[in-house]
């Protein structure tokens, strides 16, 4: 197991931008594949995306590309979600995730969660 921790959220503009942290601690960080998941209120968690184990492969959905970057570090064991050009619609709860293997993009698939930081663009 792996425990997560999110930093970076909070209220933005739209057309703004943020970046999000996420931290682990416990196993090593650099064998995981390493998820950003979203869920909105009312909604289902729905994938946005994920980096491989070396940082060498990227995986985003449809609705996020050119606006948003995954990227790691996996000597500081964090991974990070920087977000630009944010529209109202992608205000959510976002998730930090981790699992062994390859990437998926179904949150079920996912090991380990972090406790969410939550992510408001306002109009």
């Amino acid at each position: 197991q792996v425990q997560l921790v999110e930093s970076g959220g909070g209220l933005v503009q739209a057309g703004g931008s943020l970046r999000l942290s996420c931290t682990a601690s416990g196993r090593t960080f650099s064998s995981y594949v390493m998820g950003w998941l979203r869920q909105a209120p009312g909604k289902e968690r729905d994938f946005v995306t994920a980096i491989s184990w070396s940082g060498d492969n990227t995986y985003y959905a449809d609705s996020v590309k050119r606006r948003f970057t995954i990227s790691r570090e996996n000597a500081k064991d964090t991974v990070y979600l920087q977000m630009d050009s944010l529209k109202p619609e992608d205000t959510a709860v976002y998730y930090c995730a981790a699992r062994r293997g390859a990437y998926r993009t179904d949150p079920t698939l996912y090991d380990n969660w972090g406790q969410g930081t939550q992510v408001t663009v306002s109009t």
